[in-house]
């Protein structure tokens, strides 16, 4: 796993994933019966996770996803000169 985000966007994912958390565990000591917060203390804890390790699944596969989409573009199109081989220039 490489890191595809960034230090700052780590840092900002680890305080909301906390700050998330800490509602969920506040509202699950006035009724434990209640699965929301639950579900909510589960995705505050990705955040943090996702800050720790600076790797985000969805990131990764929108990545993909558009790296598969400029290789089709560009398997479709003849390009005209030498510089036109590389799509970001």
């Amino acid at each position: 796993m490489k890191p595809n985000i960034s230090l700052i966007n780590s840092l900002c994912r680890i305080t909301a994933g906390l700050t998330i958390l800490a509602w969920s565990t506040a509202k699950l000591t006035k009724r434990q019966s209640s699965a929301a917060p639950i579900l909510i203390a589960m995705l505050g804890s990705m955040k943090v996770a996702e800050g720790i390790t600076r790797f985000c699944p969805l990131v990764y596969l929108a990545n993909q996803k558009t790296h598969h989409v400029v290789e089709e573009k560009n398997s479709d199109s003849q390009p005209t000169s030498d510089h036109s081989t590389t799509p970001y220039q």
